[in-house]
Parts: C-alpha cells; sequence; structure tokens
C-alpha cells in the first residue's frame, strides 16, 4: 500500500469518527516520518566539500563521506563522465560553487 492510500485510509477513519484528531496527526505524522526518503534528501542536506579528503574543491570527498563510496571512485566517476559526455566537469563546478564547506 503506497504512502498515499494509507494517508487516504487515515483520513477516512477520522472522517467516520475512528480517529480522533490528536490520533489522526500523529498517525499521519508517524507514516510520514517511517515513509520519508531518509536516503538521498536527507543526504544533500548535509553534503559538505571535505577539507581533510580533497584534491581540487573536496566535492569527491564530501560525496564520500555521506554515501559510504571511496572518494577515489567518485573522482572516475567524474573523469569517466568528462571524457565520455563532456559535462562532468560543469557538474563539478557547479558542485563546488553551491555546495559549502564543512566546518
Amino acid at each position: 500500500m503506497s504512502v498515499s492510500e494509507e494517508i487516504k485510509r487515515l483520513h477516512e477513519l477520522h472522517q467516520a469518527g475512528a480517529l480522533s484528531d490528536e490520533e489522526f496527526a500523529a498517525a499521519k505524522a508517524r507514516l510520514l516520518d517511517k515513509e520519508a526518503p531518509s536516503g538521498i534528501s536527507n543526504d544533500i542536506t548535509r553534503l559538505r566539500r571535505s577539507q581533510s579528503d580533497r584534491w581540487l574543491g573536496g566535492v569527491c570527498g564530501g560525496l564520500g563521506q555521506i554515501t559510504g563510496v571511496e572518494a577515489w571512485i567518485w573522482r572516475l566517476l567524474f573523469v569517466l563522465f568528462v571524457l565520455t559526455f563532456g559535462f562532468g566537469l560543469a557538474i563539478y563546478i557547479l558542485l563546488w560553487i553551491f555546495v559549502p564547506e564543512e566546518n
């Protein structure tokens, strides 16, 4: 059952009087917290350029820290994107500009 279907079901129970306002709000919050993607969205907000694992701007070191993938693999991916598609350098530069450094 998808999140929207579960919320719809909770709303139906609330409308039928089976759930109070507080119970409905608490159940909806638990459902949304449980189903929130903890990987990508939270990791993107935690993304910082590394000061300790850096060659140029620290972008690959920061990506390595939040994903658990070694920084050299990220560096290799950026080089492969530069050589094959040509846009790896642009992505790296944009990340270098817009991702803040770690404190």
